[in-house]
Parts: structure tokens; C-alpha cells; sequence
């Protein structure tokens, strides 16, 4: 009669949403060390700085004459912050921004450049301070590539050439002897260059046939030396949209290395009204949850286009415009697009890096939206003080996969966090063999309210310890503010096996990367 009973109140407590919490036993791990895939590109882990709001001035820029401390401009304690993320690439100046950007404005003194208005993103003033010659020292700065995204939009094919040469020629040339003039020597390292933004969108709202035919006609333009040719990047779709990835998979094989993708996080999944970024109900955590691992079959579409038209692959998915959306925070410029940065950004990129790479064969770069001050940013700044996010501390943490070699992991008995209709995968987790020699494993726990354990396999070989760091917190919408800064952060995280087993307890609404131990 009791075991009748229980089993009623279970398949009860199951439609109300929590029936995650009667799973039998906990979640099983098997990773398969014996079976190396793709190697993670380090560009996965990727930072895009545009134009907008507070994101690059003040945020980052502060000019050579504050008293804020700073290098060229560039603030030292972002920028020493952001290295600590070992950031690989940066790519600028938008997004949006991009395909109104002449760059001819941001060059020469800059009490000489001329002051635009920033028309898509809060109709502020542009005084080009920041141009090629400054990002460039930022990219120095960091020790990272260079991704510059030129203007397609309402710019030329003259504009455009023209730009790649005063970058990358060594020649005697009046643009090379202009980049000399204004104070660089050498050409600069342009890693990869994209031609045109959202070309669907804010780039110009065209067809992908009319793209691609502009793409080539500006391709068949772009000039450099053979050792400074960037990697070129033509525009892509986004969300569900693969007519764009089959388009140009077909049309450009040989003139593009790889399509870009873009896709946001938004709670409701609706445009006019995301949801908030704090003090939100639970329904929008899993949603939220769901929303972004859409992602996965996203991705999976496209390759599957990729895999037909470039079986050779050749040609990359770059997904160089990610993260959550919400509705602005009270009291700001809507144009700005700032937003509060939770425990829930945490889980949302620690999802994303393992969906990236589950993909690693063709996702070999993505960037993530945006760096310092604009939704889902590393950084938080105000005034001269500066916050490290929990989204920071999730690229932090996940550091020792930049260029490690993808491992097989098969879960087993993972039970589903569920709430009403909404349901998804309790446990997510992505093994890597770290440049280091070492084992990577990291896990999330999706659900806000419930522990996991889950027992660590490694196939062939006898697990005796893990270690590393776990970032969690008491609410949903925990965050970091100046008056508690240290409120999300990571702590040491440590366990052994006992009985021959090795259980790891995964908290609650958690993301926990280790370096398991033989």
C-alpha cells in the first residue's frame, strides 16, 4: 500500500514539474579517452566589441588623457582583466555598426576626425577616438587576432579595398605611407575579415542571390599580400534560417572561408518583450535554458547544408554573434542595451561552449556578445570601478579547453529538469585532453533547485580524483554589483573516489570544469 502510494505521489509531484527529483540513482559519465576528436579552436572562446552604447568608450576607452589608469586610451584594469581570460580574438567594429562605419573617419589626429551620429544603437554622438590604429593597440594589448568586419552596407568596393591595403600592404603605396604617417611602421596582422554584417538585416536587407553576388564582386577586390591575406567571412543567416548557409556554401566555395551565424538567447523568445534580466520566475530560467540550446539543432542544420555543398570542409560556421537578450534595465538608454549579468548567464554560456564543441569540426570560432557593458558582458563598469561578471567567470573557468582535443561523452540516467510543459536535459558536460596532457571535464546542472550526482567513467583507466573550480549561488538572478562584487565567483571544487567509484555532487543551477586524475 506504501509502495502504491509513493509511487502516486511521485507521477503527482512529475506533472507538477519536479519530477526530475524521483530519478533512480545518479547520472552516469563515461568519458572515452581512447577516441580523440576535433580539436576546440581557440577562436570558440572569441570577444566582439562594437560601437554601442558604453561598450568601448568609456567602458574600455577612456582616452590617453584620464585619470583613469590606461595604455594608449585603453583601460589597465579591463584590459588586465580580460587577459586573464587568455581572449584569442576580438572582433570590430560591429555588428550593426559595422556596415555605417567608414574607416577613413577613424584615422589621422583625433581632434581632426570628423563626429557622426551613431544611428542604430541610441542615436549618440561618434567621434571616431576609437579607429583602426587604436583597436589595433587594444588587440596588442591583449595578445590577441584581429577580426575586422568591413562596411558592405553603405559603404564600396573601393572603400572596402582600400582598407585592407592601408592594413596589410608593405608597398610604398599613398595608403601604406598614410598608415606610416599615422604611426604604424609595419602592416598590421588582420586574422580574419568579414565582408559585410547581417546582410539580411541592418547590413542592407538583401536576398542571399544578391549578397553573394556582391560578396563576389568585392572578393575578387580585396588585395594583400599572400603573407597578410586574412581569412575571409561571408555573411550569414541566423535562427532557423539555413537558406543562407546552403546559398553561399554553394556560391563561394573558394572565396570564403567560412559563413557566419548569429543567434540569441531571449527568455519569452519574443522581440517586443524579452524578459528581465533579475527577478524572474522560474519559468523563464527554464526557458531561458531551452531557449538557448535550440542552438544545437540549429548548428546541426546548417552543417548538414555545409556537409552537402563543401564535404571537404573547407568551409567554417562561425557563430560571431551569441548570448542572452533582455529587455533593457530601468533608467538606461534603450539603445545602450545593457543588461544585468546572473548566475543564469553562467549556465547559459557553460552550455554554450559544450554545445561549440560538440561542433568543433566546422564552429572553429564564435563571439559572443559583448565584451565590456553590453548584454551578456565579460565586464561591468562605472565610472573608474570595474565588475567581473559570472559570465566572465564561466570563460575563465573553461580556459583549458582553448586548443584541447575533444573527448566522447556518453550520459547515462540523466534525468530532465522539467516545469510544466518546458523540459530539458538536467546534466550537460564536454571532456577535452587539454594542451597540458590533462583530462577536462565540465559539467552544468540546469536546474535551479535540485543537486545532481553524477559518477565519473573514464574508459580504460581508473578515475582516483577530480579537481577544479564550481560557480554557483543561492538565487537565479544572483549577480555582482559594485557595493558586493564577489558575490558570484568561482570556488575550489574537489572530490575522491571512495568504493572504487568517484561521485561528483553537482550543486544546483552550477557549472563545474575539473582536471580528472588517474
Amino acid at each position: 500500500m506504501n509502495m502504491v502510494k509513493s509511487s502516486i505521489l511521485a507521477l503527482a509531484l512529475a506533472a507538477a514539474g519536479v519530477g526530475s527529483a524521483f530519478a533512480a540513482g545518479p547520472v552516469q559519465l563515461t568519458i572515452d579517452a581512447g577516441k580523440p576528436g576535433p580539436m576546440i579552436n581557440k577562436n570558440v572562446y572569441g570577444q566582439f566589441a562594437e560601437h554601442l552604447g558604453t561598450g568601448i568608450y568609456e567602458g574600455m576607452w577612456v582616452g590617453p588623457k584620464s585619470k583613469i589608469p590606461n595604455t594608449k586610451g585603453w583601460r589597465n584594469d579591463v584590459v588586465g582583466a580580460l587577459k586573464k581570460l587568455h581572449v584569442p580574438l576580438v572582433r570590430w567594429p560591429g555588428g550593426c555598426f559595422a556596415d555605417e562605419y567608414h574607416w577613413k573617419d577613424g584615422i589621422g589626429p583625433r581632434e581632426k576626425r570628423p563626429v557622426k551620429v551613431n544611428t542604430n544603437w541610441g542615436g549618440v554622438e561618434e567621434n571616431n577616438a576609437v579607429g583602426t590604429h587604436e583597436f589595433f593597440d587594444l588587440i596588442d594589448l591583449l595578445g590577441a587576432d584581429a577580426y575586422v568586419n568591413g562596411n558592405l552596407g553603405s559603404g564600396s568596393v573601393q572603400e572596402m579595398s582600400e582598407w585592407l591595403e592601408y592594413l596589410t600592404s608593405d608597398s610604398k603605396s599613398t595608403l601604406a605611407n598614410a598608415r606610416r604617417k599615422n604611426g604604424r611602421n609595419e602592416p598590421f596582422k588582420v586574422a580574419y575579415f568579414a565582408i559585410g554584417n547581417e546582410a539580411w538585416g541592418c547590413g542592407g536587407n538583401m536576398t542571399p542571390a544578391y549578397y553573394t553576388d556582391l560578396y563576389k564582386n568585392y572578393y575578387n577586390l580585396m588585395k594583400a599580400p599572400a603573407d597578410k591575406r586574412p581569412k575571409f567571412i561571408a555573411s550569414g543567416g541566423n535562427d532557423y534560417d539555413t537558406t543562407w548557409t546552403d546559398t553561399l556554401s554553394r556560391e563561394l566555395k573558394g572565396r570564403t572561408d567560412a559563413i557566419s551565424f548569429h543567434y540569441y538567447t531571449i527568455p519569452t523568445g519574443k522581440w517586443d518583450v524579452k524578459g528581465a534580466a533579475t527577478g524572474f520566475a522560474e519559468n523563464e530560467w527554464i526557458s531561458t535554458v531551452a531557449n538557448t540550446l535550440k542552438l544545437d539543432g540549429m548548428i546541426k542544420n546548417n552543417v548538414a547544408k555545409l556537409d552537402k555543398n563543401d564535404p571537404e570542409k573547407k568551409i567554417g560556421l562561425y557563430v560571431d554573434e551569441w548570448g542572452t537578450w533582455y529587455d533593457v534595465e530601468k533608467g538606461t538608454n534603450a539603445g545602450f542595451l545593457f543588461q544585468q549579468n546572473t548566475i543564469r548567464d553562467a549556465v547559459v554560456a557553460a552550455l554554450n561552449f559544450n554545445m561549440f564543441h560538440e561542433h568543433a569540426e566546422r564552429v572553429q570560432m564564435t563571439n559572443i556578445a559583448q565584451m565590456v557593458n553590453v548584454l551578456q558582458s565579460m565586464i561591468i563598469t562605472e565610472k573608474d570601478k570595474m565588475l567581473l561578471t559570472p559570465t566572465y567567470h564561466a570563460y575563465s573557468m573553461y580556459v583549458p579547453f582553448q586548443g584541447a582535443t575533444t573527448l566522447p561523452v556518453k550520459l547515462e540516467n540523466n534525468a530532465a529538469y522539467t516545469l510544466g510543459a518546458a523540459s530539458v536535459p538536467g546534466i550537460s558536460a564536454s571532456a577535452a585532453r587539454g594542451k597540458d596532457g590533462k583530462t577536462y571535464l565540465a559539467l552544468v546542472n540546469t536546474n535551479p533547485g535540485k543537486a545532481a550526482d553524477v559518477v565519473i567513467n573514464v574508459a580504460g583507466k581508473q578515475v582516483n580524483a577530480v579537481s577544479g573550480s564550481v560557480l554557483t549561488a543561492d538565487k537565479m538572478d544572483a549577480h555582482n554589483t559594485f557595493k558586493n562584487a564577489q558575490a558570484v565567483k568561482p570556488a575550489p571544487f574537489s572530490a575522491r573516489a571512495a568504493g572504487g567509484k568517484l561521485t561528483v555532487a553537482v550543486p544546483a543551477k552550477s557549472v563545474i570544469v575539473l582536471s580528472v586524475e588517474g
